[in-house]
């Protein structure tokens, strides 16, 4: 879970020897966004700051009904955080919320260091982990359509008219050029992006009728972990968010069934628009797949948040209804909190239940195929892929018939 993980950051820095940037938090508890949620997203944000290479000394929170227009928190908390930044020679703050290229200014003002948001700071990551042409050019998109309504806060010395012989007069100024530049880069890019997709698009045409599986899911759920178990392959994996950017296919044989199996990139809250935008023909795997691997982190605490944030993205891209099983990964980190026999006041909540208690809930129902596993440690696993064996023959069966005497039950 994001909250562990964070404890144990500051222990993982001093056993390398990469350099981190000193980094500070910032973050509002608002009506929309209780101190636990306020608690949570920062967990988060906190991973992403260590996944991107900065090292978080101190989170500051305020309560507010609404961010400040101008500084996004108020001018007392604000004077508390240059007092610390001056002190601790901070190199960047990160704000949980996106900033307005008004309120990015007025704070770098302030504060004398870089200040990025929760959008700037996932960019950044993905920048870091694209690997193949094509993940670097959505990303490059994404960057550039984050970029445009900033350019005048960020640059503001290319607001002046140009001077010199033969540059008096009506014309461009600095700033009206260079967001041209940047409009013509992004149709560029958008033009790229589309040959590719077209390219991508007669790939998967050749693949055959093979039944295709997709792995979806929130960010560091395990996918690429199970994908490498179940495929004998090696994907790139790691305990940092978005390990895997690029859609990776694999040929996948269980028992006498072939299939296709592809991992895709993860998702989070919060997710910034230019990213949904650019990565959705990443996720055109996930729209032609004949089944779903719903991989969820049952050891983090808000799973069932992270299920309806995947769901609602599967919905945007018309993939909500497609057969689906849920496998609930990293059973072997799961930890129940423990209510003591003598406490009288203290509740049972969802914190409090076993699995064997959350196997009694909605997963228990007919209507949802689940499945519990450790993709790590390899529990369940025989179980894990009779399950995948059934439903991929089910689907086969259906598209070849005369298929049906091959595959009559599952055999190792």
């Amino acid at each position: 879970m994001f909250c562990t993980f964070a404890k144990d950051i500051k222990s993982m820095l001093e056993k390398t020897n990469l350099e981190y940037e000193k980094t500070i938090l910032v973050g509002l508890i608002t009506q929309q966004q209780d101190q636990d949620k306020s608690k949570e997203y920062l967990d988060e944000l906190e991973f992403l700051a260590y996944t991107a290479g900065g090292e978080v000394l101190k989170r500051f929170v305020q309560k507010m009904e609404m961010p400040n227009p101008k500084t996004f928190i108020g001018t007392g908390k604000m004077e508390e955080v240059r007092e610390f930044v001056e002190e601790n020679d901070i190199g960047i703050a990160i704000f949980d919320d996106e900033l307005s290229p008004a309120q990015q200014k007025n704070i770098e003002k302030i504060l004398q260091c870089k200040i990025i948001d929760r959008t700037n700071l996932i960019l950044d990551i993905f920048a870091q982990r694209a690997q193949t042409s094509y993940a670097r050019t959505q990303v490059e998109l994404a960057q550039y359509e984050y970029l445009l309504p900033r350019l005048a806060g960020m640059w503001t010395h290319l607001e002046r008219q140009r001077g010199g012989i033969g540059m008096r007069g009506p014309g461009e100024t600095e700033i009206e050029t260079d967001r041209r530049i940047v409009r013509d880069r992004i149709a560029l890019l958008k033009k790229k992006i589309k040959t590719i997709d077209k390219q991508m698009s007669v790939q998967r045409g050749n693949r055959g009728a093979l039944v295709r599986v997709a792995l979806v899911g929130y960010t560091n759920v395990g996918k690429s972990t199970l994908m490498n178990v179940i495929s004998k392959s090696k994907v790139f994996a790691e305990n940092k968010l978005f390990a895997t950017l690029d859609t990776t296919v694999r040929k996948v044989v269980i028992g006498n069934l072939p299939f296709l199996l592809s991992d895709t990139v993860g998702f989070i809250r919060k997710l910034p628009t230019q990213l949904v935008e650019s990565f959705k023909s990443t996720l055109d795997e996930v729209r032609e797949a004949d089944l779903l691997l719903h991989v969820v982190d049952i050891s983090h605490p808000s799973f069932e948040d992270h299920i309806a944030s995947v769901n609602k993205i599967l919905d945007e891209i018309d993939s909500a209804d497609k057969p689906t099983i849920m496998v609930f990964n990293k059973i072997d980190a799961y930890q129940a909190e423990i209510i003591d026999k003598d406490d009288l006041v203290t509740k049972k909540t969802k914190a409090h239940y076993s699995l064997e208690d959350w196997r009694r809930t909605w997963m228990n129902s007919k209507e949802v195929d689940t499945i519990f596993v450790s993709a790590l440690k390899k529990e369940n696993f025989e179980e894990f892929r009779k399950l995948v064996y059934e439903k991929v023959k089910k689907i086969h069966v259906s598209r070849f018939p005369y298929n049906h005497f091959l595959y009559d039950e599952y055999t190792e």
